[in-house]
């Protein structure tokens, strides 16, 4: 099986180019099944229906958020009734949505689970006491052929502490969120694929797909009213990491992808 995961995607057009190569890589066979990180697609600050649905139709199965998930309320109702759109699992209990899913793909059925770190990022329930349970669930008697966690968080030594904690356990631990791609992908001991930050999808002549001349001041004028971020316009790179499995759902293989604008795939 390939495995495709794709990182942040930031604003309008980075979700337009990702789109166009979503279909291409269903298409082309290249990959089999398709998760997508959306939190920042809907002009660089959370998601809509609207945007969800066009993801899955494009060929996503399924599509994680961090986060910004409630930055546009609308969101809310759509997400409480989808198991293909998610929201990191330690959330605090009551709120709307799931962070743990099993779905039915051409393929089979796959697991996709989102968490968030607790180190520099918002309040959230103890994010290692959530692995346990997907442990679990992703177990072998649920017969998936693969099973992939978004790591959702800034710290990297707690992402590499999950990602050893989970290792053998599921497919693949992938991190999100700092919009910088990391070089440290790799199969880890007992079978799972790694990485610390997959990065983000979009312009990369910019502060992690923001405007240079709006978040720069933000930085120089800390004590001053601070400019609105506005999403970058410029050219932007799809990043995202192809996994190929094995026949025990483990990672046989892990390479980055890395499509048009500043980044070039390597």
């Amino acid at each position: 099986m390939n495995v495709l995961f794709i990182g942040d995607i930031v604003g309008r057009k980075s979700r337009n180019f990702a789109f166009e190569k979503i279909n291409n890589f269903k298409k082309n066979k290249d990959a089999d099944v398709i998760v997508v990180n959306v939190e920042n697609s809907a002009g660089g600050f959370g998601i809509t229906p609207e945007i969800c649905n066009d993801f899955l139709n494009a060929g996503a199965d399924v599509l994680t958020t961090g986060n910004h998930v409630w930055d546009k309320k609308e969101i809310i109702p759509y997400i409480n009734k989808s198991n293909r759109v998610l929201r990191p699992l330690n959330m605090i209990e009551g709120t709307p949505g799931k962070g743990l899913t099993i779905v039915e793909t051409d393929h089979g059925l796959i697991g996709v689970a989102n968490i968030m770190t607790n180190l520099f990022m918002p309040p959230t329930n103890p994010v290692f006491e959530c692995l346990q349970n997907i442990i679990e669930t992703f177990s072998v008697k649920n017969n998936l052929i693969l099973s992939l966690i978004d790591v959702h968080g800034e710290a990297t030594s707690e992402k590499v502490a999950i990602g050893f904690y989970l290792d053998g356990h599921v497919t693949a631990v992938l991190g999100t969120h700092t919009h910088i791609p990391t070089a440290d992908w790799r199969v880890l001991e007992k079978g799972t694929a790694y990485i610390t930050d997959v990065g983000m999808s979009g312009d990369y002549d910019s502060v992690i797909g923001m405007q240079k001349q709006s978040a720069i001041p933000r930085f120089l004028n800390l004590n001053k009213k601070k400019l609105r971020l506005e999403v970058s316009l410029g050219e932007p790179t799809l990043c995202g990491v192809l996994i190929k499995t094995k026949k025990d759902g483990l990672a046989k293989s892990i390479r980055p992808i890395r499509i048009g604008g500043c980044l070039n795939e390597i």
